[in-house]
């Protein structure tokens, strides 16, 4: 669902984007998640590895690897789509992150008129496939 973007039209996306999410301050401000890509149904987002994301065991505690894959989420499916809101969400760890930074990706699987449905793919900066999360979302 990627639309291909003149780069003037990207660039204005990108800013909008930015600024309409920078409003969702636990993401942007507490776990510090930010923007690379954005297009129609289509985002990538990076999340840096700091002691505040680690767990008791010294790994990425899952709920900082989900709120990047919300967010991802959030932007892709609210860009160039009705507003959408989380209506169910499934994730699964794969493999404990050893890097210094989290990527996610996200692919849409449907963009239907009422509902959508995403896989939000996790990575880190050493290649490791963290996490893959679904998320339905439905249009308000």
């Amino acid at each position: 669902m990627k639309k291909l973007l003149t780069p003037e039209e990207k660039a204005l996306l990108f800013a909008e984007t930015k600024k309409r999410f920078a409003k969702d301050r636990f993401a942007t401000k507490k776990t510090e998640c930010k923007l690379l890509d954005v297009a129609p149904g289509y985002a990538k987002c990076a999340m840096p590895i700091t002691e505040d994301h680690r767990n008791g065991l010294d790994m990425v505690m899952g709920g900082a690897i989900f709120t990047l894959a919300d967010f991802t989420f959030a932007i892709a499916s609210n860009t160039g789509q009705p507003d959408t809101v989380s209506l169910d969400a499934h994730i699964t760890y794969l493999n404990p992150s050893k890097g210094h930074m989290l990527y996610a990706e996200s692919e849409c699987l449907k963009a239907g008129r009422r509902t959508c449905s995403f896989t939000i793919h996790v990575t880190d900066d050493e290649g490791a496939h963290v996490a893959d999360v679904t998320l339905n979302g439905v249009r308000v």
